[in-house]
């Protein structure tokens, strides 16, 4: 629960977390764009469920 709040609010915080340093850096320059936070977010959701199922 608390990882889905950290997608919706900083979901490149949530990439380092899970230990995808380049993955969370390129979801940091998305997130810098306002159209760019949907994706990373969305990105991130789907990142965290495929670790939390893994």
């Amino acid at each position: 629960m608390v990882m889905i709040i950290i997608c919706f609010l900083a979901p490149w915080l949530a990439m380092f977390l899970r230990g995808k340093i380049f993955q969370g850096i390129l979801c940091i320059i998305l997130h810098l764009t306002i159209i760019g936070w949907i994706p990373a977010t969305i990105w991130a959701l789907v990142v965290t469920q495929r670790q939390r199922t893994a």
